[in-house]
């Protein structure tokens, strides 16, 4: 008679441990995960339709209709314009990473990615990795629509490659606030009303588009105060004449602070899902 040997309980302590990934496996899942949201987006390149058409638009229409009024025409504009239409198309544009989250999340993908040899935290931090390639399309796109339409940095090359990557890495920081929204909302729609409803007021609110001396005295306030005007103003001194100011190290520092606060909630919460 065959006696079959007692079935071993792995210990959950145990078990944590065999799932647990190296750095460089780490890193390399999420480069994986990356390349998966590239692809998908050059399958479905209507995801890119925010990030192409919207700086456009935006910047035809609030030249046309407001240079007039606010700087006696387009061209004397162009320089206050180009760098808010940029941090406003950019932070808005770090929206989808909550909504596409949670679309992923709402249909699964997410519990096949849970069967896999891989690490936790890759599909998210792939995600928000991927997302990087429409920040940068957005802010080209931005800066050569400004140049046809006469717009010339006196910064330089280099400083206008400057101010789109302090524009990229800021956006990038509030991106996982969005994917803090993605992880624990319950639909993608509502990711993106709540995103918006807390967006709106503070890229129409700022230096974007007029002087904040032109406002009324409460809003004024608040220009001052809003973060975005400081990511504004940083990047109209770096790309209109190259100069460092307190602005710069403002948004930066604002950026890690959000890094700092939203990341571990994020990965916390989602850690909890996957």
């Amino acid at each position: 008679m065959t006696t079959l040997a007692p079935h071993r309980i792995v210990p959950a302590t145990e078990r944590a441990l065999k799932n647990r990934t190296s750095l460089s496996q780490t890193v390399s899942n999420t480069l994986t995960m990356a390349y998966r949201g590239l692809v998908k987006i050059r399958r479905t390149p209507e995801q890119l339709v925010d990030v192409t058409l919207q700086p456009i638009i935006f910047t035809l229409m609030f030249a046309y209709i407001f240079g007039g009024a606010i700087s006696g025409d387009v061209q004397n504009y162009l320089p206050l314009l180009i760098p808010g239409i940029l941090v406003q198309t950019v932070v808005t544009t770090s929206v989808v990473t909550g909504t596409q989250l949670r679309e992923d999340m709402d249909k699964g993908v997410f519990d096949r990615f849970r069967s896999l040899p891989i690490a936790r935290i890759a599909p998210l931090s792939g995600a928000l990795l991927a997302d990087t390639l429409r920040y940068t399309i957005a802010t080209t796109l931005t800066f050569g629509m400004g140049f046809v339409m006469g717009y010339r940095p006196g910064g330089g090359v280099l400083a206008v490659i400057g101010a789109g990557l302090l524009v990229i890495v800021s956006s990038w920081a509030m991106s996982w606030i969005f994917a803090f929204f993605g992880v624990i909302a319950r639909t993608a729609a509502s990711v993106q009303g709540i995103s918006m409803l807390a967006l709106f007021p503070l890229t129409f609110l700022s230096n974007a588009f007029v002087p904040v001396d032109t406002l009324p005295d409460v809003l004024r306030w608040f220009a001052e105060i809003n973060p975005i005007s400081h990511l504004i103003t940083a990047v109209r001194d770096l790309a209109n004449s190259g100069a460092i100011g307190s602005d710069l190290f403002v948004s930066l520092a604002g950026a890690a602070v959000i890094v700092v606060i939203f990341a571990p909630l994020t990965v916390r919460a989602y850690m909890r899902k996957a």
